[in-house]
């Protein structure tokens, strides 16, 4: 399923919708679709901020998508829902040797050292 992005754009709490990248070899600003993967080097806008988007003077702005759209869940991230869903639901199944068989031995644990708020503890088994 997609991650929810937020705008890059300070205080703006708005999903992402474009994705934005300088070229600046070419003085370009590149405004395309969201990017898959959040890059260290774009910046993530909605679409308010991607339609408002002006360039510095002399600097070209170059535009992927007329219009940037926030896009819902499509109809696969639904159904990845619904199957996590239903694998989570299902019961574990029991043991072909019984209910009862091959259960592990509980752990003891002790308090090593102690340190303000802090305990180390060590697993006894």
């Amino acid at each position: 399923m997609r991650s929810v992005r937020q705008c890059s754009r300070t205080a703006c709490l708005r999903p992402a919708v474009a994705t934005l990248t300088y070229v600046y070899s070419d003085s370009t600003a590149v405004l395309g679709p969201l990017a898959t993967n959040a890059e260290p080097h774009s910046y993530d806008l909605c679409g308010e901020h991607a339609e408002r988007l002006t360039a510095p003077r002399g600097w070209e702005v170059v535009r992927l998508e007329a219009e940037f759209v926030e896009a819902g869940p499509s109809p696969d991230d639904l159904l990845a829902l619904a199957d996590a869903v239903r694998e989570a639901g299902r019961s574990t199944p029991p043991s072909p040797r019984g209910r009862h068989a091959a259960l592990p031995e509980p752990v003891q644990v002790g308090e090593v050292a102690r340190k303000g708020h802090l305990r180390v503890l060590r697993g006894e088994g």
